[in-house]
């Protein structure tokens, strides 16, 4: 599948929604997996600002890619940042977009006390 590698050096990020699990089966409840790790799957909505425009972004990350915790409004530090486009077709209908993943999403709180 293409990727496309996102920079984030040059923006403010930080958290809009906390980590939730990522559900890959809304019917049984059953949390998404990395397919390479076998590491349970996260979900994190982050408000990405850069020149001035500012987007809500819905990164999935491994479990083991979040730091501590990660309340709304916690400036944080994307790694590993991709864009995916994806298109499904549903009973007829095509649908199209980009899902965004992270290697990890660090808090930067913890680096402004110290």
């Amino acid at each position: 599948m293409r990727q496309i590698p996102v920079d984030t050096s040059a923006a403010m990020v930080m958290v809009a929604q906390p980590p939730a699990p990522k559900i890959a089966n809304r019917q049984t409840g059953e949390i998404a997996t990395d397919r390479d790790t076998g590491a349970p799957l996260m979900t994190v909505d982050v408000m990405f600002v850069m020149d001035g425009n500012a987007e809500i972004l819905n990164l999935t990350v491994p479990k083991t890619g979040i730091s501590e915790e990660l309340s709304m409004g916690t400036p944080v530090a994307l790694t590993g940042v991709v864009a995916r486009p994806w298109e499904n077709e549903f009973n007829g209908q095509k649908r199209h977009g980009i899902s965004f993943r992270a290697v990890a999403v660090t808090s930067l709180a913890a680096a402004k006390v110290n």
